[in-house]
Parts: C-alpha cells; sequence; structure tokens
C-alpha cells in the first residue's frame, strides 16, 4: 500500500493568525516534513538490478530503452518517441529534425529555463524572443507574431509549469507563416491542450526527465512526434547523422548488444544524444506511478488555489480553459495595491517569500530576469560559438534588450514560487499543501506588519 500522501505531523496545526514566525512566532510547518523528490522505491531499486543482471548498458535497441519509447509514445498520445540523454538533446534533435538550419531564427518565450534558447544555439540557430502572457507565463501569441521575420523557420513555445500553452493560437500563427511549431514541454508531462497530450501537437517535441521533473530519471529527455519523417530524422541526428533504419532493429542480437550492421557512414551533423538503459528502467518504474501522482497533484493544487485565491490581491496560477496543468511548479502573483499594501511588487515579494520561508516553506523565485539578460545572449559572442544573424532578420541588440519584455518582467517581480526543485509539490503529502494555505493565511492578515517591517531603514 502507498504512503506518498500519508499526513506527517505538523508544528503549526490550526494556527491561522498568531504571530508570524520572522517575528517570533512558532513556524506552521517543520522544515522536515517535506518530501524530496524522487521518490525512489523498490520497484525502481528492481528496475536498475534488473539493468545490472541483464549485462545490456545502451544501444539504441536496448530493451528497457525501447519499452520506455513504447511506453512513453503511448502516454504522450504520439507514434513516435526517442530516449535522449537529457532534455535540452530532445529540443535540439527536434528542431534539427523539423527543418530547423543554421542561421534560421526560433521564436522562443522570454521567460523560461535557458535550456530553451540554447537547445536552438545548439542547432546552429538564432533564438529570438518574445513576450509572455503574465497569467500563465506561456508564449504570448500576439508577441510570437510580431517577431516573424523572414529567417523565422520555427516557433518553440513552453509548456510553462505544466501549463499548455496557447497551442490553438500559435499554430495558426505558424500555419500562416509557414513555420515548425516544436514544443518545449519539458515540465510538462501529462498535460493537455484539447483534450490531447502535449508534446507531439505540433511537429516534434521534447521532455526532460531531470530529477526535479514530474517524471524523473535524474537526467534524461524524451523525443516524441507523429510524424515519420521528422522521426526518422531526428533517429539520424541522435545517432551520430548516421541512417538508422528498420533493418538494424530486425537484426539486433542482445547476446551482441554492442555489434550492429549499420553503415558508421555520418550523413549529415549529429552527436551521440541517446539515453541510457538504466535511465531508462528507472524512468519506466516512474511513469508507471505518473497518472496516479499527477491525479493527486492536480488535487492538491486545486485545493491550495481555491485557499489562496481568497486572500485580496494573491492570484494562484490560472489553468485556461481548455487547458490542464501538471503543476510542475506553483507560481503565486501578489498584487500590492489590491492588497491593500503601500510596497513595490518587487519589495511585496521578497518580503513574502522570507515570512514564508520563516514559517517553514519552500519558496524560491526560480528565476529573476528574462532570458535575454543572462550573459551569453548580451555578449553573442561568436567566436564562443553563438550563431550569427543573417542579413533581413531580427535585430538582436534591440530583441536581447530585457527591457522589452515588460509582462515577462512583471511576472517575475510580482510572483513567488511555492515549494523548490528538491521538493517540488507532486512529491508532498496531503496535509503539508494544506499547511502551505495555512501559513500562507497567516502572512497575509499580518501584511500590514509585513509592509512595516520591509519598509525599516537599513541597519
Amino acid at each position: 500500500m502507498s504512503t506518498e500522501g500519508a499526513s506527517p505531523s505538523s508544528a503549526g496545526r490550526g494556527r491561522t493568525i498568531d504571530k508570524l514566525a520572522l517575528f517570533g512566532g512558532t513556524p506552521v510547518l517543520a522544515r522536515e516534513s517535506h518530501r524530496l523528490w524522487p521518490i525512489v522505491g523498490e520497484e525502481e531499486r528492481r528496475a536498475v538490478a534488473r539493468v545490472l543482471d541483464r549485462g545490456i548498458l545502451s544501444g539504441p535497441y536496448a530493451p528497457e530503452s525501447m519499452a520506455l519509447q513504447a511506453e512513453f509514445a503511448s502516454f504522450a498520445g504520439a507514434k513516435h518517441c526517442l530516449l535522449t540523454h537529457c532534455g535540452t538533446s530532445a529540443l535540439l534533435i527536434a528542431l534539427a529534425a523539423a527543418g530547423v538550419r543554421a542561421g534560421d531564427e526560433v521564436i522562443v518565450p522570454a521567460y523560461s529555463f535557458v535550456a530553451t534558447p540554447l537547445a536552438v544555439v545548439h542547432a546552429g540557430a538564432v533564438p529570438v524572443f518574445a513576450d509572455v502572457d503574465v497569467a500563465t507565463g506561456c508564449l504570448d501569441p500576439a508577441a510570437a507574431e510580431a517577431a516573424v521575420t523572414p529567417n523565422t523557420r520555427a516557433i518553440m513555445p513552453v509548456h510553462m509549469h505544466g501549463c499548455a500553452a496557447d497551442l490553438g493560437r500559435l499554430g495558426d500563427v505558424a500555419r500562416r507563416h509557414g513555420l515548425a511549431l516544436v514544443e518545449d514541454a519539458a515540465q510538462a508531462h501529462g498535460a493537455t491542450f484539447a483534450e490531447r497530450p502535449v508534446g507531439a501537437i505540433g511537429a516534434a517535441g521534447g521532455f526532460s526527465m531531470q530529477s526535479s521533473k514530474n517524471l524523473s530519471a535524474g537526467e534524461g529527455g524524451l523525443f516524441v512526434t507523429n510524424d515519420d519523417a521528422i522521426a526518422a530524422a531526428a533517429a539520424r541526428v541522435r545517432n551520430f547523422g548516421q541512417n538508422v533504419s528498420r533493418d538494424d532493429e530486425v537484426e539486433y542480437s542482445p547476446s551482441r548488444p554492442l555489434d550492429g550492421t549499420r553503415a558508421l557512414d555520418s550523413q549529415r551533423i549529429g552527436s551521440m544524444y541517446r539515453g541510457s538503459e538504466m535511465m531508462a528502467a528507472f524512468a519506466r518504474a516512474q511513469l508507471a506511478l505518473l497518472p496516479q501522482r499527477t491525479a493527486r497533484c492536480q488535487r492538491n493544487a486545486e485545493r491550495l488555489a481555491r485557499a489562496l485565491s481568497e486572500l485580496p490581491g494573491v492570484t494562484p496560477p490560472l489553468v485556461p480553459a481548455g487547458r490542464t496543468s501538471v503543476h510542475h511548479k506553483f507560481r503565486v502573483h501578489l498584487d500590492p495595491e489590491r492588497a491593500g499594501v503601500a510596497l513595490s511588487p518587487l519589495r511585496l515579494r521578497d518580503a513574502v517569500m522570507q515570512a514564508l520561508r520563516a514559517e517553514g516553506l519552500e519558496v524560491v523565485l526560480w528565476q529573476s530576469a528574462p532570458l535575454p539578460a543572462q550573459g551569453v545572449f548580451q555578449r553573442r559572442d561568436p567566436a564562443g560559438g553563438f550563431p550569427r544573424a543573417r542579413e533581413g532578420g531580427t535585430d538582436l541588440a534591440v530583441n536581447y534588450d530585457p527591457a522589452l519584455y515588460p509582462r515577462t518582467n512583471a511576472l517575475l517581480d510580482g510572483s513567488v514560487v511555492l515549494f523548490s526543485q528538491s521538493c517540488p509539490l507532486i512529491a508532498q503529502p496531503d496535509e503539508v499543501v494544506d499547511r502551505y494555505a495555512e501559513a500562507f493565511r497567516r502572512v497575509w492578515h499580518h501584511r500590514q506588519a509585513l509592509t512595516e517591517w520591509a519598509d525599516r531603514p537599513a541597519s
């Protein structure tokens, strides 16, 4: 019987408006009540032992990798799936297989993890940023369309924090301009748009299995597509640019797993982007539990969102109609005007974060600036491998100005992420989630005192 939803003891049960822990009160939650992620059980240990006992550790047709690819393809509603060594390589082979070439432009959101634009750079293409919707953090379709130039080859939306991006409107933009739609689904295993799993709704997509992700294998990635030609191209990019045929799979022998008949003749630029057998075995054990874990995570997210929405000036994550979120991250927006406090959004954010942490909660910023503010994009050093923009395309000096993205800046300045990489929402027992609501109510009840504390002169 699973104990993942069991209730831990809490240091502050029943205390809703006592003195803030920041000011000497008793914390609502004992920090050790959090459950670390990923959760490793006997099935994961047996899966890894199975690989060691078999003695096959790698290869394009190794049994655990092949099984994971089939199982995840079914999970994601995709015809094809390929295991890669990380989520970034899954995105890279998706871009390359969808036709992105050196010097092309790919539109990406100004808010994401840096792997999104760096996958574009590693494909030899130029990332072009566009602003996001503040409520969801996902790429804004109008902003994406405004960023299209004659050099644009693809749009790569991110299903931010596990919430599906607006693939309907983004798909319309892609079709109008003859662009590939490549999905960064790194955080969104099981999220849906119009009742379809994300990932393979566009031309292709990539998922991550890094340790913090809802489907975790320590590291790893999964490429998906419903297009036969794109799948074949991705298989070549994943294997040093060599042709990979069905005949190779038929002739694969588990008794000689390192041998094969494929011609060692690279036909295009590629590399070794495959994953390993232990990665695949561990992920299969996690995938078997993912639907029930996701369902409980979604129930907890809904309950927490209802509680926070009762607080003036507090807005929990928005999931638009026709989409679902798997709540990889739980970003909460704070509005000082609606809350009736005389603080800037940035100062309220920082004060609330400190107060919630004092109550025992895991609270992070995750990102603090738009992606183009990062040094690699500010420098754009061609000697370091940054691709050169072609004539007639985007002026990168303008596009990479962080001030060009007011909605991304507003999102980052006015919100915090509840739970953390090590202790994400999906891992937490119901009781811990309820204590988050209690702690937030306590902090919000004392927001005027918190404002005075934040306004104190620096010592």
